[in-house]
């Protein structure tokens, strides 16, 4: 003889987790809405922005000239040399 008797069913409906921090806990400026940032009124530190994007410029013409350097010794673009380098650390 069979036993017939319904197996239980989980409960579909979600049950909130507790929020182990307050809502406030990381708030430390206004929320903004996506982009308000960079075209509101907020005091800029320009000076400390002229320095960073000085350091990007350079870095990014460092990155090419490195790229431009590893073709000319390998012969191969960034993709071949990608391959090339993982195949030397995959061995």
């Amino acid at each position: 003889m069979s036993d017939h008797t319904p197996k239980s069913i989980p409960d579909p409906t979600p049950h909130p987790t507790p929020n182990p921090m307050p809502d406030d806990a990381f708030n430390y400026e206004p929320v903004e809405r996506f982009g308000a940032s960079m075209t509101g009124d907020l005091p800029w530190n320009r000076s400390a922005l002229v320095g960073v994007e000085r350091l990007n410029g350079r870095a990014a013409m460092l990155g090419f000239v490195a790229a431009i350097a590893g073709e000319l010794i390998t012969g191969e673009g960034i993709v071949g040399q990608l391959r090339l380098m993982l195949l030397w650390l995959l061995g």
